[in-house]
C-alpha cells in the first residue's frame, strides 16, 4: 500500500509539474544569419541570479528551454564565446510559451584577444574540443563530492562499478588543476573530493604527455577529465578519518588526509580491515562495506599510501608516490564440472581450501619538465613483494555410468618474493613548424622472483593398472625477466592538416624460468633426490626492430591517422629438461597496422573507428618438443611447428547526447578475428588423465555490439535519471580433442534497466534490474546445448531527512538457473546503514549491518567450450559494524557550503 502511495504522489507532482511548464523557443544567428551550435542558452531569477533551467543551441542554431512559471522577474541569456551575451529582462516573470523567433549575436571581432570581458559564466559551455561545467550552477549537498557533482552533470554517467562515461565516452583520467590527484584513473578524487572547492569541470580527449606538448590529436576514444578549484580555496586541508568495531570481531578504518596550495600537494591514504575491503573506499553511506560486497573469501588487508606533488617552477614539475599494500584471504570451495567429449562425457567432483597473503611496496618518482620548445620526462618505478600460501584439495572423476575414473588429492605451502625495477625516460624536441617536432624514448623493465613450495600429492587410477601416483617434493622456482626498449620519432607536416611521421622501435627481452624440483629421501629424511623429469630451464630471448610510417589528416570535423610498421623478428627458445639442452630459433618479418578515424558529425555527435592488426609469437614452453608432467592428471607436450598468430581488430562507436532534451545514446561494435590460433589439442585415455600439445587452427573469431540510451527529466526538487543498456556478443571457438575437432559457438546477452529519482536533497531511490543469458551450441559433441540466466533485481535508497540523519538501503535479490543440485540457486542480499552527524557536521557515528538476512551466498555456472562448471567459495556473511568518522575541510576562503555565494550566485533549482 505505501509503494503505491509513493507512487500516485510521483504522478501527481509530474502532472501537476506537465501543466505548469513553459518554454521559450528561438533561433541563434551570427551577423552573417549563419546558426550558431553550442550557444548556452540559460533562464535565471534576476534577484540573486539563481539558476531556473539551460539549454544548448543545435546545430541549425535552434533551441528549447522548458521550466515552470515563474511570476518575478527573470533574466534571459544566451552565451557563447567569440560573441557578446545577449541579455533579455522579463520584469513580470514568464507564465506563458514565448518564441524569440531569431536572435542575433555580435561578434567581438579580430579585437577579442586585446579585450578583457566581464560576463557571467554560464552553466555548460563548449571551447574548441572542451566541454566545460560552471560547477556552482549545479545544486549538490553542502557535504557532497565529486561523485556527487558528476551525477548531476548532463551526459555524465556513473554506472555500479564507479565507470564514469561523458556523452557515452569512457572517462580514464581525472585531473585536479591538470595535475593527477594521487592516482590518474580519479577513484581517490571521486571520493573524497570536496564539491564545495570546485570551480569549473572541464572535459576533453584523453591525450597523453607527448601528444599534450606537441598539440597533437588524441588518436584514442577516451575521455579525460580535470577538475578546477575555486582560487580563493586553493590553499588549505581536507579529509576524513574512520574507524569502526563490530560483531564477530570485524572491524575498519580508513584515513584520508591532503594539504595542498597552488604548488604543492601532499595526500596520505590508509586503510586496515577483515571485510574484504582491499584497496582505498570510503563511500559516505556504508564506508568500506560496499566494497566487501561482490569479493569471495574471508580477507584481511592493511595498505598505506603517500602521494606528493611539487611544482618547482612553472616548466619542472615532481611528482611520487609510495604504497604499502598486505592482504591475507581464506578461500574454500567446491565444484562440479562435467567435461564433454566427441563420444561422451565425464565428470568430477572438486573441493579446495586455502589461506594466502600477499604483501608489497611500490614506489615511483617522476620529474617532468616542459620547456618553450624542449620537454624531458623521467620516471622510475620500483616494487617488492612477499606471498605465502598454505592449502590442499581433492577432486574425484565419473564416467557417464557413474564409476570412478580417477581421483587425486594434495596439501602445499609456499612462499615466494620477487623485486622489480623499471624507468620511462623521454624527451621531445618542438622545431619552428606547427606540428614538426623529434621524439626519443627509452624503457626498461628488470623483475626477478623466486618461489619454494612444499607439495604432497597422491593420484588413483581405477580403470586401468596404471600405478597410484605418489609424489613427496620440494620445488624451487626462479624467473628472471628483463625488457629494454628504445623508439626514436620524427614528425613533420606536410601541409597545415596533413602529417608524415616516421621513425624505429626497437624493443630486447629475455624471460628465463629455472625450476628445480626435489623428491624426499626417505632414508636421509630430506628433500635430496633430484628429479630429472620434473626439473627445467626455459629461456625465452627475444629482438624487435620496427621501422614505421604514419600519416595524418586533420580537419576541423574529422582525424585520419593511419600508422604501419614492420616487426623483424628474432626469437630464440632454449631449454634444459632431462639432463639435455634443447635449441630453437624462429626469425619472422610481420606487418603490424593501425588505422584511426574520428570524424565530429556535430558538436554533440561523433563517430570513432579504429582498425588493428598485430601478430603474437609463441613461448618456449609452447615451441620446445619437451614433455611437461608436472602435474599427474595432464602431460603437457611442446610443438616445434606452431606458427604465430595473427590478430584482426576492429571498433566503432557513434555517440549523441542532446542538450535540449537531457537525452543521449550511444552506439558500438567490435569484432576480433585470429589467424593460426593456438590451442590445446588434447587427448585422454582410459582413466580420463590428458596428454596435450599445442596446435594451430583456423576460424575462431568474436564479435560484439552494445548500446546504451540514458536521459534525465527535471521538474521542481524532482530529477529522474532513467537508461537502458544492451551488450550482445558471439564466440566462435574451434579446437582439437580425443583426434577430432569441434567447434563451440557461444552467445551472450546482458541487458540492464536503471532508474535514479532524486527528491532535493533529502531523498534518493536507485531501481535496477540486470540479466545475464549465455547459451554454447556444440558441434562433434555429445551434448548439442548449454545454457544459464540470471537475474538480477537491486534497489538502493539514501534519506538525509530528518536534517544531521543518514539511512542508507541496499537491497538485491540474485537468482541463478540451471545450477546443479547442492547449490544454492538464489539468494537476498540486504546492507543497511544509519548514521548521524553531529558537532558542527564534523562528526559522524553511524551503524552498519552487513548481509541483513544472513543469506549471502557466491554460486555460479561457468560454460566454457569444453565444459560446463557450477562452482560455489567461501563469502562474508551477516555483521554489525559501529564506527565514528571525522571530517576536515579547511581552506583559504573559508568554511562556507557550496550553495552560499561563490561569484556567481546560480544555483540549479
Amino acid at each position: 500500500m505505501k509503494k503505491l502511495i509513493t507512487l500516485f504522489t510521483i504522478i501527481l507532482f509530474a502532472t501537476t509539474s506537465a501543466q505548469n511548464s513553459v518554454r521559450i523557443s528561438g533561433t541563434v544567428l551570427d551577423s552573417l544569419k549563419q546558426p550558431v551550435e553550442a550557444a548556452t542558452v540559460y533562464l535565471s531569477k534576476h534577484r540573486d541570479s539563481t539558476l531556473v533551467n539551460y539549454t544548448m543551441t543545435d546545430m541549425k542554431g535552434d533551441f528549447k528551454l522548458p521550466f515552470n512559471k515563474l511570476s518575478e522577474p527573470t533574466v534571459l541569456t544566451i552565451s557563447m564565446i567569440g560573441y557578446k551575451e545577449y541579455k533579455k529582462v522579463f520584469l513580470e516573470g514568464i507564465e506563458y510559451n514565448l518564441d524569440l523567433k531569431e536572435v542575433v549575436l555580435q561578434s567581438y571581432g579580430n579585437k577579442l584577444d586585446e579585450l578583457v570581458i566581464v560576463a557571467e559564466t554560464p552553466p555548460i559551455r563548449v571551447k574548441k574540443d572542451t566541454l566545460e561545467f560552471n560547477a556552482s550552477s549545479f545544486k549538490v549537498r553542502p557535504d557532497a563530492n565529486l561523485e556527487e557533482l558528476l551525477k548531476n552533470l548532463p551526459g555524465v554517467q556513473i554506472d555500479e562499478e564507479n565507470k564514469i562515461t561523458v556523452n557515452g565516452k569512457p572517462v580514464n583520467e581525472i585531473l585536479v588543476n591538470g595535475k593527477p590527484f594521487f592516482n590518474e584513473d580519479g577513484t581517490v578524487a571521486l571520493e573524497n573530493l570536496p564539491a564545495e572547492i570546485i570551480k569549473k569541470v572541464q572535459v576533453t580527449d584523453k591525450k597523453t604527455k607527448k601528444e599534450k606538448f606537441t598539440g597533437e590529436r588524441s588518436r584514442n576514444d577516451d575521455a579525460s577529465i580535470n577538475i578546477t578549484i575555486d582560487e580563493d580555496k586553493n590553499k588549505g586541508h581536507f579529509g576524513r578519518v574512520t574507524g569502526g568495531y563490530g560483531s564477530d570481531e570485524h572491524y575498519e578504518s580508513g584515513v584520508f588526509l591532503n594539504t595542498f596550495n597552488a604548488r604543492r600537494k601532499l595526500s596520505l591514504i590508509g586503510s586496515a580491515n577483515n571485510i574484504n575491503a582491499v584497496g582505498f573506499s570510503m563511500d559516505k553511506v556504508f564506508d568500506n562495506m560496499r566494497t566487501g560486497r561482490s569479493r569471495g573469501g574471508h580477507t584481511e588487508s592493511r595498505m598505506l599510501g603517500l602521494n606528493f606533488l611539487e611544482e618547482v617552477s612553472e616548466r619542472l614539475k615532481v611528482n611520487g608516490s609510495y604504497d604499502y599494500n598486505f592482504a591475507e584471504t581464506e578461500q574454500s570451495n567446491k565444484s562440479n564440472s562435467i567435461k564433454f567429449l566427441p563420444s561422451g562425457q565425464f565428470s568430477t567432483d572438486a573441493s579446495s581450501s586455502s589461506l594466502g597473503g600477499n604483501e608489497g611496496h611500490r614506489g615511483n618518482i617522476s620529474l617532468d619538465y616542459t620547456g618553450e620548445k624542449d620537454a624531458f620526462y623521467f620516471s622510475p618505478n620500483f616494487s617488492k613483494d612477499y606471498t605465502y600460501s598454505t592449502g590442499n584439495s581433492k577432486q574425484l572423476s565419473f564416467d557417464e555410468k557413474g564409476d570412478r575414473l580417477n581421483s587425486s588429492g594434495s596439501s602445499s605451502s609456499s612462499k615466494g618474493d620477487g623485486v622489480n625495477y623499471g624507468s620511462v625516460t623521454r624527451y621531445t624536441r618542438k622545431f619552428k613548424r606547427k606540428g614538426q617536432y623529434f621524439s626519443a624514448q627509452l624503457n626498461h623493465s628488470n623483475r626477478s622472483s623466486s618461489r619454494q613450495t612444499l607439495r604432497e600429492s597422491l593420484t588413483q587410477f581405477y580403470q586401468s593398472d596404471k600405478a597410484n601416483d605418489w609424489r613427496r617434493q620440494y620445488r624451487k622456482d626462479y624467473l628472471v625477466s628483463d625488457s629494454y626498449g628504445l623508439s626514436v620519432e620524427y614528425n613533420q607536416p606536410i601541409t597545415d592538416s596533413l602529417t608524415l611521421s616516421m621513425g624505429v622501435e626497437w624493443e630486447s627481452r629475455q624471460d628465463i624460468n629455472d625450476l628445480k624440483v626435489y623428491n624426499y629421501n626417505e632414508v636421509l629424511e630430506d628433500y635430496s633426490d633430484l628429479n630429472v623429469l620434473e626439473t627445467n630451464r626455459y629461456e625465452d630471448v627475444g629482438t624487435t626492430i620496427a621501422p614505421f610510417m604514419g600519416i595524418t589528416l586533420s580537419k576541423n570535423k574529422y582525424f585520419l591517422n593511419f600508422h604501419t610498421k614492420t616487426n623483424i623478428v628474432k626469437n630464440s627458445a632454449k631449454a634444459l629438461y632431462d639432463a639435455k639442452w634443447y635449441n630453437l630459433d624462429k626469425h619472422y618479418i610481420d606487418p603490424a597496422v593501425t588505422m584511426v578515424m574520428n570524424y565530429k558529425v556535430a558538436k554533440d555527435k561523433n563517430f570513432f573507428g579504429i582498425y588493428s592488426y598485430n601478430v603474437n609469437y609463441q613461448n618456449a614452453s609452447q615451441l620446445l618438443d619437451i614433455t611437461d608432467v608436472s602435474n599427474p592428471l595432464s602431460t603437457m607436450v611442446g610443438n616445434p611447428d606452431l606458427k604465430p598468430t595473427g590478430q584482426h581488430n576492429v571498433n566503432v562507436s557513434y555517440r549523441t547526447y542532446n542538450f535540449q532534451s537531457r537525452m543521449g545514446y550511444s552506439l558500438s561494435a567490435n569484432t576480433m578475428i585470429y589467424n593460426n590460433s593456438i590451442v590445446s589439442s588434447v587427448v585422454y585415455d582410459e582413466d580420463k588423465k590428458a596428454i596435450s600439445t599445442y596446435q594451430n587452427i583456423q576460424g575462431n573469431y568474436q564479435w560484439g555490439v552494445s548500446g546504451d540510451w540514458y536521459r534525465t527529466n527535471k521538474w521542481g526538487e524532482h530529477s529522474l535519471r532513467y537508461g537502458l543498456t544492451m551488450r550482445y556478443s558471439q564466440t566462435v571457438s574451434n579446437g582439437y580433442i580425443d583426434g577430432s575437432t569441434y567447434t563451440a559457438n557461444s552467445s551472450t546477452m546482458r541487458p540492464r534497466v536503471y532508474i535514479t529519482y532524486d527528491y532535493g536533497n533529502r531523498i534518493s531511490l536507485k531501481p535496477s534490474y540486470n540479466y545475464f543469458y549465455r547459451t554454447t551450441q556444440y558441434d562433434r559433441f555429445s551434448v548439442a546445448k548449454a545454457s544459464n540466466f540470471t537475474h538480477r533485481f537491486n534497489l538502493e535508497t539514501t534519506s538525509y531527512w530528518p536534517e544531521n540523519i543518514v539511512f542508507g538501503n541496499d537491497f538485491a535479490y540474485n537468482y541463478n538457473s540451471q545450477i546443479s543440485e547442492g547449490y544454492k540457486k538464489d539468494f537476498y542480499m540486504w546492507n543497511i546503514s544509519l548514521a548521524y552527524t553531529f558537532y558542527k557536521d564534523k562528526f559522524s557515528a553511524k551503524v552498519k549491518v552487513y548481509d541483513v538476512l544472513n543469506q549471502n551466498t557466491s554460486s555460479f555456472r561457468t560454460i566454457d567450450p569444453m565444459q560446463i562448471v557450477d562452482s560455489e567459495s567461501l563469502v562474508l556473511k551477516r555483521y554489525v559494524m559501529f564506527s565514528l568518522t571525522y571530517k576536515l575541510n579547511e581552506f583559504a576562503g573559508g568554511k562556507q557550503g557550496r550553495n552560499k555565494k561563490r561569484g556567481n550566485k546560480m544555483g540549479f533549482r
